[in-house]
């Protein structure tokens, strides 16, 4: 038997089995505790794709100063990316606090139905238009019911 053709089927065998197997990766999405809805929905997002893919998810949540006071807050944002991904991710590894770092692995949930491509991730959308009226700042509605109190008020003193 010729050595080189034992070489070349060896390689061949071996690039075989390395084209059936899955490289799973984790990714990571950084959150902090004061992120704001469409930067959390994107976030969110991002993720589903991930675990689409069939890639972990490492949610690491950022204290920074104060923040660190109140890691319920924290938890909280956390909990808020569960519901998000509902079925799609079974958490692997739960929240937990490590320094100034709160982090919560994630993995795609195999029984879960794969979605069609065309679908989209299911994000939370307003229900109900904005419209001018509702455009009022806090403290020009403040000062009108300022306005109507004080002039309750000289009425009834009257």
């Amino acid at each position: 038997m010729d050595f080189g053709k034992f070489r070349y089927e060896e390689a061949q065998r071996l690039k075989e089995s390395r084209k059936k197997t899955v490289q799973i990766t984790m990714k990571e999405v950084k959150f902090k505790p004061k992120i704001a809805k469409g930067d959390f929905d994107t976030k969110v997002r991002h993720m589903l794709e991930f675990l689409d893919d069939g890639h972990k998810v490492k949610v690491t949540l950022q204290f920074r100063g104060r923040e660190m006071a109140h890691p319920e807050l924290g938890s909280k944002i956390l909990d808020a990316v569960i519901e998000q991904l509902g079925p799609i991710a079974k958490v692997d590894t739960s929240a937990r606090l490590e320094g100034r770092n709160m982090t919560m692995v994630l993995s795609p949930d195999k029984k879960a139905a794969k979605r069609p491509a065309n679908a989209k991730p299911a994000v939370a959308k307003p229900e109900e238009p904005i419209s001018i009226d509702s455009l009022k700042t806090t403290t020009e509605t403040e000062t009108a019911n300022a306005k109507d109190e004080n002039i309750q008020d000289s009425k009834e003193a009257i």
